[in-house]
């Protein structure tokens, strides 16, 4: 059977000051009726059953995920005592999934992606589950096909095509987040794509990955199993770390199959302009504002709190009821530091 794991335990600090550590983005709604979470629960149904459905995140996020998603059985949901990034998350998912169905295939994801049309999504995911049904141990991710030279999205290199399956082929090498030069180049050539942290294994193949190139999770993880140390003693011990750095950089069969469907992993404000179309002067608006000769700027206000500029350009104008940002445009590293020197200033109370 096919078993979607939705990991949703990020604190989205990129979208400050909306996104908070008491509701990160995967709670919010952007450009839909649906949160980000919301969302990614929907696009796997009907297809995968909500009894086949895991989503990983904090325990501090219990409530607000059994809210959001009620249908949910309760045994679905593992909740981290803290963040371990993706690999200890994604071996957790794998061994409660390997005890119930010892054949089983995961389809894994982030909660905070924008993907579209779920039709597409969910014929490519069929896709990847095809080529598990001949080769068990091959370790599937979707790759993206850039449109722009990004400089914040890592990429997948490709290789030999697939015969069997249209769109797929051997994964050559994956490429870190590159300078806008490096990007300009992998866009030239074509056979790079975004990497989108999507992917779909056999639960005991990566499993068998884990034991092999993360014997310290694997150890760990067996005496959470057999309740030797409670989850809360036992997965903080984990290393912290990616599963592209823990098993897929190592593995020797890796596909990447390319999407079909439209995607963002929606991964700061800048996304806005790509989910909501912007206006003649390239200004991106959510909610009540009035513009006068203002240009390349995103502005988000909430409930009846009115933003009006004035003889500004690329600038990110966020509005909430607790704090408000007002920061450069494309200057990510700026607001990072920004909200680091809040909580440094002013402590969690706003952060």
């Amino acid at each position: 059977m096919i078993h979607a794991v939705i990991m949703a335990g990020g604190s989205g600090t990129r979208f400050w000051p909306e996104s908070r550590k008491v509701l990160p983005k995967q709670f919010l709604k952007f450009a839909g009726a649906e949160t980000l979470i919301q969302a990614a629960y929907m696009r796997c149904q009907p297809w995968i059953t909500p009894s086949n459905t895991w989503v990983i995140t904090n325990q501090r996020y219990a409530a607000e995920t059994n809210l959001q998603l009620n249908g949910l059985p309760q045994e679905q949901l593992l909740l981290e005592p803290v963040g371990r990034n993706t690999a200890p998350c994604i071996a957790w998912a794998a061994a409660e999934i390997f005890k119930q169905d010892p054949d089983g295939t995961m389809i894994v994801m982030s909660a905070d992606h924008i993907i579209a049309p779920a039709e597409k999504f969910q014929e490519c995911a069929k896709n990847a589950a095809s080529i598990l049904q001949d080769k068990p141990d091959v370790l599937v991710l979707f790759g993206i096909k850039p449109n722009y030279a990004s400089t914040g999205f890592g990429y997948i290199q490709r290789g030999q095509k697939h015969v069997t399956v249209s769109g797929a082929f051997d994964v050559l090498s994956f490429k870190e987040k590159p300078d806008q030069a490096t990007a300009e180049s992998y866009l030239a050539t074509g056979e790079y794509y975004w990497n989108s942290g999507i992917f779909v294994w056999k639960a005991k193949t990566i499993l068998n990955m884990i034991e092999e190139f993360q014997p310290e999770i694997f150890r760990l993880l067996n005496q959470i199993l057999e309740q030797k140390l409670a989850i809360e003693e036992a997965f903080p011990q984990m290393p912290s770390i990616s599963i592209d750095y823990a098993v897929l950089e190592h593995a020797k069969h890796v596909t990447v199959l390319e999407a079909t469907f439209d995607w963002d992993d929606v991964g700061s404000w800048q996304a806005l302009s790509r989910m909501i179309a912007p206006d003649s002067k390239g200004n991106t608006r959510l909610g009540k504002t009035c513009v006068i000769d203002t240009r390349d700027s995103i502005i988000r206000s909430q409930g009846d709190h009115l933003i009006a500029t004035y003889g500004v350009s690329d600038l990110i104008i966020v509005h909430t009821p607790q704090s408000t940002l007002v920061a450069k445009r494309g200057d990510e590293n700026g607001i990072k530091e920004l909200i680091k020197q809040i909580g440094i200033e002013l402590g969690e109370e706003f952060l």
